[in-house]
């Protein structure tokens, strides 16, 4: 572990730590080709450049020289920080953005993206709101100053906001026809009833019909600040270019008054938000299928255990039955729902948040096959905290690693990367960093920190549809913990 920590500064303060690393390298067996392989290192990734402007905005940029680019603003802003009465209030937000602002009316804003040719779009998380733009190269900074004005000019109006209200009223009903999405919902409302993770995104439907500008205001004045944003760019941006861009755009916003959310003390220090085993059970015998999930308190973002926990997670792995090659798969789990036909499908998951998070398994199997298919599931669980082996952490280790560097091959998804890590470790790391730190989880490692969020701990539960048969919660957390000899 110390070697780990010990590459991983090196990392962050290269060049000026360069002999650390070839050091590091050297050690691990690369003897004479350690300078060779740092070179690669450092040839093959762009360096993520971040400037932190007077009033406190950080811009970042991953610079590739391509024609293309991608352009966004990150917010500390979501659903985690509203409260009961405000609940929706950031997602309604986002809506709005997009109806105009006071120097553009909506057929403006939209004329002139499809005017360059780009793509603009938002999207609002428990921790986070995000606006971005696809464009040209050469469009950069058109996209900048358009994002600028969507966010510090957005039109209130009450008719705009009437419009939009109907808008969302819809979304919500398409989303409570997607069950996994409603499961998820009822999950998180369960795990953290009490708190604010407990919030849905789109808010309850009383509040929709009740916001108006001041409650719209009143959340922009508390959170659109920019100590809470990050200007991330990727692709073809240059980064001098892009921070003056910014300063010319959001140089004169100011960081506003002293009011601090809900979830967060006057230092700005966010309060944890408290877990709960539980289970929530919407049964609805009228459904053809039984959607559940099951998961357990894992760590948030920056915790040293969330990279084991991906890998386990990995180990897990997922099945639908679309996949011919069911009883072939690697994954224990994949071959047992496959072979005893116990579910139609099921991922594993695990969603991070900044202090706490949730892992575990989602599934959809009939009525019927809900009790078998959890027993499997936790008798997972149980082996992974005792006996996975060398040769499994090793697959899980490649696919991770494998994953997590193919979902990077988008300017899209380096600048979400880039303005998600600022928010969430206050630094970009590096995708060679993120390498080394999963090439060392051993499965002495695994089974470690599985016993320690597993083993003997109170699961939370949320289940839609037929599922009569789903066990007791009682005799589903006795499942969590193995007689050890």
């Amino acid at each position: 572990m110390a070697s780990i920590l010990k590459l991983s500064r090196a990392l962050t303060k290269l060049p000026k730590n360069k002999k650390i690393l070839q050091n590091i390298l050297f050690s691990r067996n690369y003897g004479a080709n350690a300078e060779e392989v740092l070179s690669d290192v450092l040839v093959n990734v762009p360096p993520t450049k971040v400037t932190t402007l007077k009033n406190g905005i950080r811009v970042a940029t991953e610079d590739w020289g391509s024609p293309t680019a991608t352009v966004g603003i990150w917010i500390d802003a979501g659903s985690r920080y509203e409260n009961s009465e405000n609940n929706g209030v950031a997602h309604f937000m986002e809506h709005m953005a997009f109806k105009g602002t006071k120097k553009r009316s909506q057929s403006q804003l939209e004329i002139e993206i499809e005017d360059m040719g780009a793509q603009l779009n938002a999207y609002t998380s428990r921790e986070q709101t995000v606006y971005y733009s696809k464009c040209l190269a050469k469009d950069v900074p058109k996209a900048i100053e358009i994002l600028s004005d969507i966010v510090q000019n957005a039109n209130l109006g009450e008719a705009e906001i009437e419009r939009e209200r109907g808008v969302i009223l819809r979304e919500m009903q398409e989303v409570e026809s997607n069950l996994q999405e409603v499961v998820f919902d009822h999950l998180h409302a369960t795990a953290y009833q009490g708190t604010p993770l407990a919030n849905t995104i789109l808010g309850p439907t009383k509040n929709i019909k009740c916001i108006n500008a001041q409650h719209l205001k009143a959340y922009l004045g508390a959170h659109y600040k920019p100590s809470r944003m990050v200007i991330a760019g990727a692709g073809g941006v240059n980064h001098e270019d892009l921070v003056k861009l910014v300063e010319c755009s959001f140089g004169n916003m100011k960081e506003g008054g002293d009011v601090c959310s809900v979830q967060e003390t006057s230092s700005g220090k966010l309060t944890p938000c408290r877990y709960s085993g539980s289970e929530v059970r919407v049964r609805d015998d009228s459904l053809p299928l039984a959607h559940v999930a099951i998961a357990v308190e894992g760590p948030g973002w920056t915790d040293p255990d969330t990279l084991t926990l991906m890998v386990a997670s990995t180990l897990l792995g997922a099945w639908d039955r679309s996949q011919a090659s069911g009883k072939q798969n690697a994954t224990k789990l994949a071959r047992v729902s496959a072979e005893d036909d116990l579910c139609h499908s099921y991922q594993s998951f695990n969603t991070c948040y900044k202090d706490t998070g949730l892992w575990g398994v989602y599934f959809v199997t009939e009525g019927r096959n809900t009790e078998d298919m959890l027993f499997n599931i936790q008798k997972e669980f149980m082996r992974l905290c005792s006996s996975v082996t060398e040769g499994e952490v090793a697959r899980g280790r490649n696919l991770l690693a494998a994953n997590t560097l193919l979902q990077l091959d988008t300017s899209t998804a380096v600048c979400e990367d880039i303005g998600r890590q600022l928010l969430c470790y206050g630094r970009r790391i590096p995708p060679h960093e993120l390498a080394h730190r999963i090439n060392y989880i051993s499965a002495d490692n695994v089974r470690e920190v599985c016993y320690k969020y597993l083993f003997d701990r109170c699961p939370a539960v949320a289940a839609v549809g037929p599922v009569e048969g789903l066990p007791d919660y009682n005799r589903i957390r006795s499942s969590m913990y193995w007689l050890r000899l």
